[in-house]
């Protein structure tokens, strides 16, 4: 899902894209067991991409716009209860073209002139996966209808959404995230009984790293707010992509 800064129906959008990560295997045999919760399902909902701003009279032929790459949560909250870092691959005439964040708010910014694909790696706290996610997305400098002056107040906003959904989690994962407001817990078998929980703000604590008041959030594309969310999680047809989590 890509666009503009035009907002998307989230109503309509049944079959949002999920990135599913396998089942990981029976890991009973560590030397310290992962007791892990079957039948369960934890999904984060989460949003990268980028918003590029001309420059104006400050524009030259190597830097033309300023532009800011970035991954958030689908309505702001805090994913680093989730993501311990993101490390995004820039194109290799940048000095140091990798660059890696290691809290929240998950972005960078840069200036330049062309346009390429960015390549983006979660990585996740120890109880959540082993192994990062790799993502790409194209930073675009020039809107599709371009006509007249270019403007330095209206920016070009490329975003795409996905939920991440995480089977079978570890208990401390599921335990820490259950009442975080960044994750849904699509699915509970009858019955079951809940870990107890963990407060959010002893773990990870880094201080604030929601994207409410960000900013850049006037432009951020509004997909969809948190009751939508649970509808959406609970789609059962989406578009899959699988990696392995563990090894």
């Amino acid at each position: 899902m890509e666009g503009e800064i035009e907002p998307v129906d989230c109503a309509s959008a049944s079959k949002p894209p999920r990135i599913e990560i396998p089942k990981v295997p029976d890991d009973s045999e560590k030397p310290i067991a992962i007791k892990r919760l079957k039948d369960v399902e934890i999904c984060v909902p989460i949003v990268y991409g980028t918003m590029a701003f001309h420059l104006g009279r400050k524009a030259s032929e190597s830097q033309s716009h300023r532009w800011t790459v970035y991954v958030r949560g689908a309505t702001n909250e805090d994913i680093g209860v989730v993501i311990k870092r993101v490390v995004f691959q820039l194109h290799p005439s940048f000095n140091n073209p990798t660059r890696v964040v290691e809290s929240p708010p998950f972005e960078l910014q840069e200036c330049g002139w062309g346009e390429f694909e960015i390549a983006i790696s979660l990585f996740f706290h120890s109880d959540v996966c082993d192994k990062p996610l790799d993502l790409y997305h194209h930073l675009k400098l020039y809107p599709e209808a371009e006509s007249g002056p270019k403007s330095t107040k209206k920016p070009v906003v490329m975003e795409s959404y996905n939920e991440i959904v995480f089977p079978e989690p570890a208990e401390g994962f599921f335990a820490r995230v259950l009442n975080h407001p960044a994750v849904v817990v699509p699915r509970l078998p009858a019955g079951f009984v809940l870990p107890t929980p963990v407060p959010i703000d002893s773990v990870h604590g880094k201080g604030r790293g929601d994207t409410k008041n960000h900013p850049l959030s006037h432009w951020f594309m509004n997909f969809s707010e948190a009751d939508e969310l649970l509808k959406i999680a609970s789609a059962r047809q989406q578009v899959r992509i699988f990696f392995c989590c563990f090894d």
